[in-house]
């Protein structure tokens, strides 16, 4: 399983519930890696999408505990369920928020980072994969800029 997120110097995620700083870039990497698969998404994560609404082209899996209906979503309730449903996809990525994502760390064996050199504040943070052994950076791209802020897409491959 893989997980896509953009992360600060510090590895942080976010803060109150969104991104501080959002790329053009990022969004449009997002778009390119996670289209036309599946997807695991916390609830809260996804009521901050563009309208609340599950994301377009892709098979949207939330994870939640509330006793809800999504429409254009498979609605599940806890990692098994879809551990499950993301095995009956071809490709499944995690897209956050920070609880989904400590929840499938186990689970995954590659990530794509974007890299922001910049440390605002954040309350959310992704595991530093530089500091672990069992993950190695396997592809880095070029250092780019937009907006004055310096970024660099990655893959980290968890090893064995």
């Amino acid at each position: 399983m893989e997980a896509i997120v953009a992360v600060y110097a510090d590895w942080g995620i976010g803060s109150d519930g969104t991104q501080p700083v959002v790329l053009k870039a990022d969004r449009a990497h997002f778009r390119q890696v996670t289209g036309n698969a599946a997807v695991i998404v916390g609830r809260k994560t996804l009521e901050d999408f563009p309208g609340g609404k599950p994301l377009k082209g892709r098979h949207n899996i939330v994870v939640t505990r509330q006793d809800i209906q999504i429409e254009g979503a498979q609605v599940v309730h806890s990692t098994e369920e879809a551990l499950a449903a993301a095995a009956e996809q071809e490709r499944c990525l995690v897209i956050g928020g920070a609880s989904v994502y400590r929840q499938f760390f186990p689970y995954l064996d590659r990530v794509h980072i974007t890299k922001i050199e910049l440390t605002p504040h954040s309350d959310s943070f992704f595991p530093d994969l530089d500091s672990l052994e069992d993950w190695d950076c396997t592809e880095q791209g070029e250092w780019l800029e937009e907006d004055g802020l310096r970024y660099c897409f990655c893959t980290y491959d968890k090893k064995g």
